[in-house]
């Protein structure tokens, strides 16, 4: 038997030919040769997926400032409407205080006219409960009640040893509030 002499060119070719057939694609390749386009596809939307969503937060962010600024401007503009009527309110009653006081007098003085009297008292009574259907209350300043500077107005003082110190001695005109806040301060006499 003869040995045949290995032929380098003849191995190389083998070589070559089983390298190639092992990195020939199987049909499972091929698949992923065709769903590698679709991850192209899939990673540039990625992309424009997430862009999509940082608009969308944006646009959240947007609307989420817009009705908290709207639901502000409504609280601001209530209470300003509530302080507006309030003092609409306040500086109606201050006018029409010296009605009332002019009422008090003439019911304070004395007369022979029973029925003008009764009239008078009648009148102011009801002014009374037009004042107190409004909210409007009298402001305390009997003599012994504390002196109050934000809310009594002192014209005089007086040594008085039977009162305590910074106590109202006398009224001269009676003030009036309206749910805390002075709509005239009571004009009083004070005891130092």
């Amino acid at each position: 038997m003869t040995k045949k002499k290995k032929n380098p060119e003849q191995d190389e070719a083998k070589e070559t030919a089983k390298a190639a057939a092992e990195t020939k694609p199987e049909p499972e390749a091929e698949a992923d040769d065709t769903a590698e386009p679709e991850a192209q596809d899939a990673q540039e939307s990625a992309p424009e997926q997430s862009e999509a969503e940082k608009k969308l937060a944006e646009l959240q962010d947007t609307y989420m400032r817009l009705a908290a600024e709207y639901d502000n401007y409504r609280k601001r503009t209530q209470r300003e409407r509530e302080q507006l009527f309030g003092s609409v309110k306040a500086s109606t009653i201050e006018a029409l205080l010296p009605v009332y006081d002019n009422l008090a007098r003439a019911a304070a003085q004395e007369t022979t006219d029973e029925a003008f009297k009764k009239g008078v008292e009648m009148t102011l009574q009801q002014f009374d409960a037009s004042l107190a259907a409004l909210g409007v209350t009298e402001i305390e300043s009997a003599p012994g009640t504390p002196f109050d500077p934000e809310r009594h107005n002192a014209v005089m003082h007086v040594d008085d040893e039977t009162l305590g110190e910074s106590v109202v001695a006398e009224t001269f005109q009676k003030g009036f509030e309206t749910g805390g806040r002075v709509i005239r301060h009571a004009v009083v006499k004070v005891a130092n």
